[in-house]
């Protein structure tokens, strides 16, 4: 059965920027990269997809479980340059990178955010 592209709205809407908002606030940055470091994820160099948006996408992918990845990513990514430095220019990766940024990330530094931020 043939299915349509499931995509977000053209541009962000500010539910999607109070979505990214109570992410960052739930996981902030500085324990996502502590959690990165323990696990020995953290990224080396700068590149596309840094760990730690890579952690923040992983989340967000649960939220917009009926668009596609790269979608997911394109809204992520804009929340991202909204909140932290509109100024800065943020390229949208490939299927391949999206693929190989999850790949590098693995599941122990999910597992250990998890198991320090979500509780009963």
């Amino acid at each position: 059965m043939a299915r349509t592209l499931a995509t977000l709205p053209e541009g962000s809407r500010i539910t999607d920027y109070v979505s990214l908002g109570v992410i960052t606030k739930t996981f902030p940055l500085e324990r996502v990269r502590s959690v990165l470091a323990a696990t020995g994820k953290a990224s080396m160099r700068e590149r596309d997809l840094p760990a730690h948006v890579v952690v923040y996408y992983a989340i967000a992918l649960a939220l917009y479980m009926q668009s596609s990845y790269r979608e997911v990513l394109r809204c992520l990514l804009e929340g991202l340059q909204w909140l932290i430095d509109p100024a800065r220019a943020l390229r949208v990766a490939g299927n391949s990178g999206i693929s190989q940024a999850r790949t590098r990330l693995g599941w122990e530094p999910l597992r250990q955010l998890h198991d320090a931020v979500v509780k009963p």
